[in-house]
């Protein structure tokens, strides 16, 4: 019958992906939607399934290769050819596959022939994801023994380099000479040098990108939480009932639909020649997964949902996103975000917008009891309230300090009148 491409899924809102494991190898044979090879992003991994049933006949994309949306990862054989065992189209182009290597197609039949033993010509013919490797980690790849076909260097080789160079003791430095040695500090002790991860490193570009693009402004509201705690405590088991934890952010979400009433041009993107603002109110909500780094799972159209099916909806996200199982569709289209940082301990922060071209984000701090003067009838009294900093992070090519009260005003007037 013929060949069937298989490509990288364009549902990626331009997040970068790099090609992290082959599922499958060269010649293997594969039903339609079989797991084939997973794409890492800098904030989820994914699976991209056999688009029908057949042998894969070539490997065009190795692991750690970039993967644009849209571009062509390998072919796979189908009908009478995947039997027959023909030779596939040749690929155009260098699309970072490396022949050498197990599971990847076959060298072509002018490849050099293999290395003797000791022979570097061949290891030292990197392809572009090992090339990249030791570029990133100063390594010299003369230095590293290859494994694969031939001695070929692979990236399993320059990673296990890197972790036996930073696994070494430092060499010990020549005396320097009595008149030009320093003492050194009294804390000097040893230093482990740990590689950024791709979701570090891409969590660096985007807080650059952001502060460097925006100019933020940050505004601070006190809150009152103790009509949202009355509420919860009431109804809270009744939510779990429903499959739903009635959490905070669950109030959050739903004061913020509200407050974009009072400032609709908070829900937008600011773009150069325009400002495009939102009917939806697709709220991101900044999860933390430890010291893996952060994930913004998104909970679409507010706006129509109740507060329990905000609760349902910020459930279901929340435990995909610490299991690891949330795709590019579960964090695309956010037009706002909250980032509940007082879960850790912090009593007021000033967030950088996550998401450009988003416009703000919101920061909630921890709640504590204070002691406070509310009016009762005309009459000053100290009481007893649970409250929270509550501050908005605005760009201000979009908004001004009037819209950004106004819209924290309505989200606090929300929460502190929540109805019992």
């Amino acid at each position: 019958m013929g060949y069937i491409d298989i490509f990288v899924p364009a549902e990626q809102e331009g997040t970068k992906a790099i090609v992290r494991s082959w599922l499958r190898n060269v010649g293997d044979r594969v039903e339609e939607n079989d797991p084939l090879v997973e794409l890492e992003t800098d904030k989820v991994t994914q699976e991209v399934p056999a688009p029908a049933a057949g042998v894969i006949a070539e490997i065009l994309l190795a692991s750690d290769a970039e993967a644009e949306p849209g571009a062509l990862l390998g072919r796979l054989r189908v009908g009478d050819e995947a039997a027959a065992g023909a030779t596939p189209p040749a690929a155009s182009g260098d699309a970072g596959a490396e022949p050498g290597e197990a599971g990847f197609a076959p060298a072509p039949a002018s490849s050099p022939a293999p290395a003797a033993p000791g022979d570097k010509s061949m290891a030292l013919a990197l392809s572009p994801a090992v090339r990249r490797a030791v570029r990133t980690h100063d390594i010299d790849p003369a230095t590293i023994t290859g494994t694969g076909k031939a001695g070929r260097i692979t990236r399993a080789d320059v990673d296990k380099a890197v972790a036996e160079r930073a696994a070494a003791p430092a060499p010990r430095p020549a005396p320097a000479p009595v008149a030009a040695r320093e003492e050194a500090p009294a804390s000097a002790g040893g230093v482990r040098s740990i590689p950024h991860d791709r979701m570090r490193l891409a969590i660096a570009q985007n807080m650059l990108n952001s502060v460097t693009v925006a100019p933020h402004v940050t505004a601070m509201f006190e809150c009152d939480f103790t009509a949202i705690m009355a509420h919860r405590r009431k109804h809270k088991a009744a939510f779990a009932a429903e499959g739903a934890n009635l959490t905070f952010t669950a109030y959050f979400i739903a004061a913020c639909v509200a407050a974009m009433k009072a400032a609709p041009a908070i829900n937008s993107r600011w773009h150069d020649d325009r400002l495009d603002i939102f009917d939806d109110v697709n709220i991101g909500i900044g999860t933390a997964l430890g010291d893996k780094g952060l994930v913004v799972p998104v909970v679409s159209k507010c706006q129509e949902l109740s507060l329990l099916g905000i609760a349902k909806r910020l459930t279901e996200m929340v435990e995909r996103a610490r299991a690891n199982k949330l795709t590019p569709a579960d964090m695309r289209g956010g037009t706002f975000t909250i980032s509940n940082h007082g879960v850790s301990g912090s009593l007021f922060a000033t967030p950088i917008i996550i998401n450009q071209p988003q416009s703000a984000i919101l920061g909630i701090g921890k709640t504590e009891k204070r002691v406070v003067v509310r009016e009762v009838d005309g009459v000053d009294t100290i009481q007893i309230r649970s409250l929270a900093y509550v501050s908005l992070t605005i760009d201000h090519r979009v908004v001004d300090g009037h819209q950004t009260n106004g819209w924290l005003s309505a989200f606090v007037e929300t929460l502190e009148n929540w109805p019992s």
